[in-house]
């Protein structure tokens, strides 16, 4: 999958003149360094950029320029792709569970900041990194909701123990912070609050002034037409909530989102297939593609389609049940997705905010999976 050289007016004008066959992903850097520049604005703390949302070195490059001197990583491949493409920049190496080489490899990468949520990777990470100047923040969960999915399921502790690794990690000489993550496509603000809230407890009781609190990420990209992320809104509250419940010990503040920074910068053009019995959709992409993502979150309803010549089929919208390209039954986009009564086949379902987790999860799975990029300057189409 690579970036073509050529730079478009919009979706629109690539589609008309190419008639590409295989699906393509627009990518518009004005985009994604704007969705930076509005987290560096607003949010009252240090921005990092999950890199696992899109590791694409066309992201990597803009967000850098835009302004972004962090990155969470997850991974020595991620690592060794911002030592490359940003080699001055922050690294926060946030996956709370790492083989014994992984952590070796950052060390020597020089990565100065790791999370924990166990005490068997606590004694890894003690025994393997040196404490000087370097931070260890204490991953812990609640049971919150208002997010897409649950991330507690997999990482975080419990307050009770992340309150006692919170103090091994100052008892031996390291920075102490604590860090959490609300959830992914977390649209309701009141789950920073608690967690904040807790955050605090959790230090007060282990004894502890942290040096920063990372409020992880979860800010949500604009799937939906009707539900527009009010980021502006939880930032402020996570800037008063901070000061009410750390007082005088207020720590920095970190974030580290992925698809509020990259999702809105691309754009997915597939094509229809076939239109089976005027009732299934068929699509040159499906969940084996760059659409991995829709049933687990959700489907995306910010959907327009062309007709090969470019224009904008105007018919009502029906549900209808859309599969794509592979022999699996389970190539399907959950329930029914509202599409114009005049889909026809060859034309091109274009949906907005396709920037994460896209790219990363694409396969080839049945031979398919052949996805091109290409730059525009805006993507309305």
């Amino acid at each position: 999958m690579g970036l073509s050289k050529t730079i478009w007016t919009n979706p629109t004008e690539f589609l008309r003149n190419q008639q590409p066959e295989n699906p393509v992903l627009f990518f518009s850097p004005s985009a994604l360094q704007a969705a930076a520049r509005r987290f560096i604005d607003g949010f009252p703390g240090m921005v990092t950029y999950a890199v696992k949302s899109n590791p694409g070195e066309e992201v990597i490059e803009n967000l850098a320029a835009a302004g972004v001197r962090g990155y969470d990583c997850a991974s020595a491949f991620e690592i060794d792709l911002i030592r490359r493409l940003a080699p001055d920049a922050a690294i926060h190496y946030n996956n709370p569970v790492r083989a014994r080489a992984e952590i070796q490899h950052a060390v020597e990468k020089g990565v100065k900041s790791y999370s924990v949520d166990s005490k068997s990777e606590l004694a890894k990470l003690i025994e393997l990194v040196p404490a000087q100047d370097t931070e260890i923040s204490v991953r812990f969960k609640l049971p919150v909701a208002g997010a897409a999915y649950n991330f507690g399921a997999k990482f975080g502790a419990t307050a009770e123990l992340a309150t006692e690794l919170l103090a091994t990690v100052a008892a031996a000489g390291f920075i102490p912070s604590l860090t959490f993550h609300p959830g992914t496509q977390c649209t309701d603000p009141a789950a920073w609050e608690t967690y904040i809230r807790t955050a605090a407890e959790i230090a007060r009781n282990a004894g502890v002034t942290i040096a920063r609190l990372n409020v992880g990420g979860g800010f949500p990209s604009h799937r939906l037409t009707g539900v527009i992320p009010q980021l502006e809104a939880t930032f402020a509250l996570i800037d008063r909530v901070a000061t009410e419940a750390f007082g005088d010990n207020r720590p920095l503040l970190v974030c580290e989102p992925g698809r509020a920074l990259c999702g809105d910068a691309f754009t997915l053009a597939a094509r229809v297939k076939a239109l089976r019995d005027d009732t299934h959709v068929f699509l040159n992409d499906g969940v084996y593609g760059t659409l991995t993502e829709l049933p687990l979150i959700g489907v995306i309803d910010r959907i327009e389609v062309l007709s090969p010549e470019g224009n904008r089929r105007k018919g009502e919208a029906q549900g209808r049940i859309v599969f794509g390209p592979t022999c699996d039954s389970v190539d399907r986009l959950p329930g029914e997705v509202m599409l114009p009564s005049d889909i026809a086949e060859g034309d091109y379902v274009i949906v907005q905010g396709m920037g994460a987790y896209s790219t990363v999860t694409n396969s080839r799975f049945n031979g398919f999976g052949d996805v091109a990029m290409a730059t525009v300057l805006s993507l309305k189409v």
